[in-house]
């Protein structure tokens, strides 16, 4: 036996999932169909959100059972969570049933129906679709998603906070203009700007003002929350780069919740009622992230020029925020923070 037949998946990179030969090679070599990969994940789960269809045939072959779950999902639903339409039909080819229950009640099929392919499985009963209410809140995604544009968020902080101005966000940050700094610089090449880490964007929403910094995690510090949101409630948040997405849901200076993405409203104001399973499935994953800012009745932004970059840069969940910036009478026809400020310090005093 060779040193390579020892290694199992391991040697397979990240973009080796689309080559055919080297999966039947480490298959011929022994390697087990169905665990290894990266000690605790399957191979067929992987080859369905990042390989080939070849691959996932050709797995979904050797495998014991094609609908086996790793983390409470099937490989059919990392195929169709992860847009690979061509890798689901190989799965449901082989056997998968697009129709399983998993997720807290969701099947592949009905993740489908809520994302840009909702013709990719025929539907075995009226019942088993979306309801309405569901039906019209994957339409809003998806006008929403493509509103966004393709936009980079990763190292963004942002903070929403009710009720309170720009203004008076900045009092509560004891922060100043930051008129001495080149804007240009500044979002070209922060790294060159000193106390980058310091300089936050402002703008001011209907209902509140939003903050953003989209090079470093400093609005989601608990001294800069704690601040933020006294007597009334904020929603922080840092993309990073190194660990995903994770945010806080803060009222008056204490941390209620945390975790990937949190709706601010009581269940009985959100559109998901206390039930996850009527967030919008489709990219952005995290849900309805800002519904605390209200749009203005029939007001809806268009496209991505209405929302000030700082903002947008956030893709993963901005809903609200989109909503809101869309709803202003005078929408920003700028891709920056309307105003930005230097805080004097992110400590929790």
């Amino acid at each position: 036996m060779s040193a390579a037949d020892d290694l199992g998946w391991l040697i397979v990179g990240h973009d080796g999932w689309t080559d055919l030969d080297l999966i039947r090679g480490r298959l011929a070599a022994g390697t087990d169909p169905n665990s290894g990969v990266n000690i605790f994940d399957k191979p067929l789960h992987i080859a369905a959100e990042r390989g080939s269809p070849e691959v996932v045939a050709e797995l979904a072959l050797r495998v014991d059972d094609v609908d086996a779950e790793h983390r409470g999902r099937t490989a059919l639903w990392m195929a169709v969570f992860a847009g690979r339409t061509d890798n689901a039909r190989a799965l449901v080819a082989a056997g998968a049933d697009p129709w399983r229950l998993m997720m807290d009640g969701w099947s592949p099929g009905r993740l489908s129906l809520a994302g840009p392919t909702p013709g990719l499985f025929p539907i075995p009963s009226p019942d088993i679709g979306l309801s309405p209410a569901e039906a019209s809140a994957a339409a809003e995604a998806k006008r929403l998603i493509s509103a966004l544009g393709d936009v980079y968020f990763d190292g963004l902080s942002l903070a929403c906070v009710a009720g309170v101005s720009a203004a008076e966000a900045t009092a509560r940050l004891e922060a100043s203009p930051a008129g001495n700094i080149d804007i240009d610089d500044l979002y070209e090449a922060w790294y060159n700007v000193p106390d980058a880490d310091l300089i936050v964007g402002i703008t001011g929403v209907p209902g509140g003002c939003v903050i953003t910094q989209p090079w470093g995690y400093t609005l989601d510090t608990p001294g800069l929350v704690k601040r933020l949101s006294a007597g009334t409630v904020c929603y922080s948040m840092y993309s990073n780069p190194k660990g995903g997405i994770s945010g806080h849901v803060t009222r008056d200076g204490v941390f209620l919740a945390w975790g990937d993405a949190y709706c601010l409203h009581d269940s009985s104001g959100c559109p998901c009622r206390g039930d996850p399973r009527r967030l919008p499935l489709q990219q952005p994953p995290s849900g309805v992230l800002l519904r605390r800012y209200r749009p203005a009745p029939g007001r809806r932004p268009a496209d991505h020029r209405l929302i000030c970059r700082l903002a947008t840069t956030a893709r993963a969940g901005l809903l609200g925020l989109m909503y809101e910036v869309g709803a202003m009478q005078d929408p920003i026809p700028t891709d920056r923070a309307v105003a930005h400020v230097r805080v004097r310090s992110t400590s929790n005093r």
